[in-house]
């Protein structure tokens, strides 16, 4: 990792509790803004160890640096701390937020809410997120920071791994459909670099995920998408432009529950 001031800048940072969670929720939208020259990172908040069928977390971290690979990301950290007994506290919260201060993004994306049935590390994911997003930026608390300059994050979101509903997330103010047309394979070759996570046994997961992003990119006139949480009101200034974009213009596009 680079020492100093010699940390890269990245504009978007994606955080997960386990390495294989940002690529399943949001690994398109990586892809496609490593594409359009983003600088895209990823931290992962543990090593997902132990798991089953995985020797450990050398091959684990190995699989990951892998589906970084195939997504273009700048940049994957991990931070290390507990699988299995990730819990939001003080401590986890400084670490993350060293990370924004370091690479400074522009938008940081994390867990909205609870994954029914799966870890709830996915929970304490965005409890951290949050504070460390907030810890950021506040002045006045040096001695915890390394002297590391503060950095106010411009935007954020929130994003599920919505595999058992095709309903959309709530208790926000809205929500966004990316566009990740042309990188949908991408992101399964990428899901699919967790050969120990994801075996034959387990190859429904495929399919699932490649149905849901179709559907959501279908609400919103893509090819496929992803959906993502906003926890602040999106305003426009030319309501007719925005909403009925030139034919072949790449701009965003409403859906029906694009706005709150």
């Amino acid at each position: 990792m680079p020492s100093g001031g010699d940390f890269p800048k990245l504009d978007f940072i994606a955080v997960g509790a386990h390495p294989d969670d940002v690529e399943i929720a949001c690994g398109g939208t990586l892809a496609r803004l490593s594409r359009l020259g983003y600088k895209v990172g990823i931290v992962d908040l543990t090593d997902g160890e132990p798991t089953p069928l995985s020797p450990g977390p050398d091959i684990r971290a190995a699989e990951a640096t892998l589906a970084g690979e195939i997504l273009g990301v700048a940049l994957r950290i991990n931070l290390n701390l507990p699988n299995r007994r990730l819990f939001d506290n003080f401590e986890s919260r400084v670490a993350l937020a060293k990370v924004f201060r370091q690479y400074r993004p522009r938008v940081v994306v994390g867990f909205a809410g609870k994954t029914v049935m799966a870890s709830p590390d996915h929970f304490q994911a965005m409890l951290i997120t949050d504070a460390a997003v907030f810890y950021s930026r506040l002045t006045k608390w040096d001695e915890y920071f390394d002297g590391l300059p503060v950095h106010t994050i411009s935007s954020q979101f929130g994003f599920a791994i919505p595999l058992h509903s095709i309903e959309s997330p709530s208790d926000t103010s809205g929500t966004i459909i990316a566009d990740i047309s042309g990188c949908l394979e991408q992101k399964i070759e990428a899901i699919r670099a967790y050969k120990t996570q994801f075996p034959s046994s387990k190859s429904k997961i495929f399919g699932a995920v490649e149905s849901m992003n179709r559907y959501h990119g279908l609400t919103a006139g893509f090819e496929a998408g992803e959906i993502f949480l906003t926890y602040r009101s999106i305003g426009v200034n030319d309501l007719v432009s925005w909403s009925c974009p030139p034919d072949g213009a790449v701009t965003s596009r409403p859906t029906s529950n694009s706005l709150s």
